[in-house]
């Protein structure tokens, strides 16, 4: 299992990953038949072509991810702030998301959970 140290690491590639459009980093976050429900209650994108395809789009819209505090590691799951930007039908916009990552004995996320609802979106 992954220590805090570790699994704060992979939150951060994933954010950096994502701004710089880098795919290969993101998936390569993730493990093989990882699931990702984002956002909770949508369906699942599981495994790295689906994980690939669902990031992909999100980059392509030109979305940027921010950290807005620490990430808060327990077990093997760790929990963190973030919000996105974007142009969302000609607006820019804010939502602010949690996700929770729950990872696998070799480090990598086996699950992504992201907790946001239309009261999350707001100008950005």
């Amino acid at each position: 299992m992954p220590d805090a140290a570790q699994m704060e690491a992979a939150v951060k590639a994933y954010v950096d990953c994502y701004n710089r459009a880098d795919l290969d980093g993101i998936v390569a976050i993730f493990a093989p038949d990882a699931r990702v429900e984002d956002p909770v209650g949508s369906p699942a994108k599981t495994g790295h072509a689906e994980i690939r395809e669902f990031f992909g789009a999100g980059i392509a819209m030109g979305a940027r991810l921010a950290l807005d505090g620490p990430v808060r590691c327990v077990a093997d799951h760790a929990a963190f702030a973030f919000h996105v930007t974007l142009d969302w039908e000609g607006q820019a916009t804010r939502i602010d998301v949690i996700d929770v990552f729950r990872f696998d004995e070799n480090g990598k996320v086996a699950e992504m959970r992201a907790f946001f609802g239309p009261e999350n979106m707001g100008p950005g």
